[in-house]
């Protein structure tokens, strides 16, 4: 007996049965075309049997939902949850007679389901050893992953055919702090395209109190499987109190690579809004005393120990600590004169000379004490004055439980100055060792940092963090996340930094799970006179496109303030906006380019960006997307006639012109190039 959901549409159907055996089955198509073929569903625990099989259906209960709710900030103002859900209640045929919920939504963007254990007589608790939720492909789809790496996702996504995939090869990456790659899977979102051009990618939401979930590769079936991240201190994935709820398993479904980008599927699956009013936030453009750090000009710490060109743990030579109220002072002036609101700094707490590569890292920072030459209230005072809010920053260096410690008094101090905003960092194995970053342990940490953080009105920018699973929706002081191989990555990789296709990549990988701090905006490409045989590995008409192309609530002008002295083309930087009205994603291929237009909250004005991979290539943008009536004013900045991401990355044009919505403007994107554009009403 098949029990099927369709979405709203009719588009996309999941299909439920049980096998002869009683193991739970499930397949999805869209139309008449096979998405996921039948599937099995399932779980191993410690002291118990495994439920996988020997089941009955003991009912099932249909139903909808069609509500429109509004982002605080977001890519769009308004976004519709609209979806029929099936739920199949089970229970085993003999004793125990343990009985088992799946939860089954059908969007007209994808499905998702997830599992519920109700109490159970006798047990209170579950220890889940493995999940075997499957996930058979209907082809050997082209696949854009990263190994399933239990503590970090900086590597380089990989584009091959599903049978192709081979995370082990991935594994002692001489450029990460921290790696755990035990066996061949892939970590999520994986992003696929099928022979017949329908665009796959698979994610979970509203991960809370479970393990991260990595998808383990079957070639031989094509199949990929759910692998949950460990412990090996507790020897387990998952211990839960019954009842409760696992997270959503997800199913991205677009006809087209833009599809998957405008779907709203991974946020929808999350809880409403818990904390009310979040006004205190401000969404921002921010400068910080980071990238000189990058580019061994200054040290993290005031003894100056440790250069990010060396990495060396002795005396550095020529660099000098870059927290000092001097420097934070002259980064606000230069905020203040551009319009930009907001000041990181790194480096300015006591610790930095014990953090990196030491095994005795727990109690190395509290959070509350500067370097005698910063001095953070004077810095507070002097940012209020030029109107340049400080961002707080709070490297824990991967020892949760000192950060635990400390929260209250760290929250407490930053509310006392009216900061609010964090950038929190975890570098490094974890402490306790045999905890990794993703799984449940360390999932309820970063959790429980931003619920604790709402409390003293402080959002939360995560670096080294567990990846986003639409949790914006439910605590939207969860602005942005790093957990991607970022800018800095340019600055001191051993094997060249990131190529050209990376960012057209992340577009449709990375960036489906939620908001990303990337930090764009670097214009002096080669890093002279700094890092001799560095360089991004853009165009500069490339960065500013980032800015509109990659997608957050803060967005960091990331170079040194004197990079943009003299620049025509820093004009984009200080006017294009941060937070949204809408979002149209206009064209693009997953790994070669992407348009997207947004626009403005509140003012109306809209700014589109555009990259390209290492090919180059002639995208016609279509101003359909405009109102109708009024002109708009176009500032164009595109890569120049001669310009190349590695032998002339600076060549770039501006250009103004008149704009409606009948406009059809062709532009030519340079190898590894991009263009940017500002429109606003006359």
């Amino acid at each position: 007996m098949v029990t099927s959901v369709p979405s709203p549409s009719e588009n996309i159907t999941v299909d439920f049965t049980l096998l002869e055996d009683g193991t739970p089955s499930y397949s999805v198509t869209q139309g008449e075309t096979p998405v996921i073929q039948p599937s099995t569903l399932g779980f191993e625990f410690e002291n118990q049997s495994a439920l996988m099989n020997g089941l009955e259906i003991t009912g099932t209960d249909t139903g909808s939902d069609d509500e429109t709710w509004e982002m605080p900030w977001g890519e769009q103002r308004t976004v519709r949850n609209r979806y029929n859900e099936l739920v199949v209640h089970l229970q085993e045929k003999e004793a125990p007679n343990r009985p088992l919920d799946i939860y089954f939504r059908a969007y007209n963007d994808g499905v998702a389901f997830r599992y519920h254990f109700p109490e159970q007589q006798g047990v209170d608790t579950l220890i889940i050893t493995d999940e075997k939720t499957q996930f058979s492909l209907a082809g050997d789809h082209t696949c854009w992953w990263q190994p399933g790496d239990w503590d970090i996702y900086e590597h380089l996504y990989n584009t091959s055919s599903f049978t192709k995939i081979d995370a082990i090869a991935k594994r002692d990456h001489p450029d990460l702090n921290s790696s755990y790659i035990p066996e061949n899977a892939v970590n999520t979102p994986i992003t696929m395209r099928t022979a017949d051009g329908l665009h796959l990618s698979f994610h979970e939401a509203a991960l809370v109190d479970y393990a991260g979930m990595t998808l383990r590769i079957d070639p031989e079936n094509l199949r990929m499987e759910s692998g949950l991240v460990g412990s090996d201190r507790l020897g387990y994935k998952v211990k839960r109190g019954l009842p409760f709820s696992t997270p959503w398993r997800t199913i991205q479904i677009s006809e087209d690579a833009a599809g998957l980008i405008e779907s709203k599927l991974i946020v929808n699956l999350n809880e409403p809004n818990k904390l009310g009013d979040i006004s205190w936030f401000t969404p921002m453009k921010y400068v910080g005393i980071w990238w000189e750090m990058h580019l061994g000009i200054s040290t993290w710490d005031m003894e100056g120990t440790q250069d990010m060109s060396t990495y060396t743990t002795d005396q550095v030579t020529g660099s000098k600590h870059g927290a000092t109220t001097e420097n934070a002072k002259k980064y606000i002036d230069f905020a203040s004169e551009n319009g930009i609101k907001g000041l990181l700094v790194e480096g300015w707490n006591t610790g930095w000379d014990h953090w990196i590569g030491f095994e005795d890292r727990e109690g190395v920072f509290d959070f509350i004490t500067s370097y005698p030459d910063y001095d953070i209230e004077e810095v507070v005072r002097y940012g209020r004055e030029k109107g340049v809010e400080l961002i707080m920053h709070h490297e824990t260096s991967a020892a949760p439980r000192t950060y635990e410690q400390q929260m209250d008094t760290a929250y407490a101090l930053m509310q006392s100055l009216g900061i609010h905003s964090v950038k929190s960092g975890y570098v490094g194995p974890i402490i306790p060792k045999g905890e990794y970053h993703h799984g449940q342990w360390m999932v309820n940490h970063y959790n429980n940092a931003a619920i604790k953080a709402a409390d003293y009105q402080i959002a939360i920018n995560a670096h080294e963090p567990i990846k986003a699973t639409g949790l914006r929706r439910t605590y939207p002081n969860m602005i942005a996340r790093e957990g991607l191989r970022g800018q800095e990555f340019n600055a001191w990789a051993s094997d060249g930094g990131n190529p050209p296709e990376h960012l057209p990549i992340i577009a449709f990988t990375r960036m489906l799970s939620g908001p990303i701090d990337f930090t764009p905006g670097v214009f002096n490409i080669k890093m002279e006179p700094y890092k001799e045989g560095n360089q991004v590995n853009t165009t500069l008409a490339h960065q500013l496109a980032l800015y509109v192309v990659i997608y957050s609530p803060v967005q960091m002008a990331a170079d040194l303030p004197e990079s943009y002295e003299g620049q025509p083309a820093f004009q984009f930087i200080r006017d294009v906006g941060v937070d949204w009205e809408q979002t149209k994603v206009l064209n693009g291929e997953i790994g070669d380019f992407v348009t997207i237009a947004r626009e403005e909250r509140e003012t109306g004005s809209w700014f589109v960006g555009g990259i390209t991979d290492e090919e180059a290539r002639t995208i016609t943008v279509n101003f359909d997307f405009l109102e109708a009536e009024p002109e708009y004013i176009a500032t164009l900045y595109r890569d120049g006639a001669d310009a190349h991401w590695d032998d002339n990355p600076t060549s770039i044009e501006i250009e103004r012109i008149e704009a409606n919505s009948s406009t059809e403007l062709p532009i030519e994107l340079a190898p590894g190039g991009g263009f940017a554009i500002s429109l606003m009403k006359q």
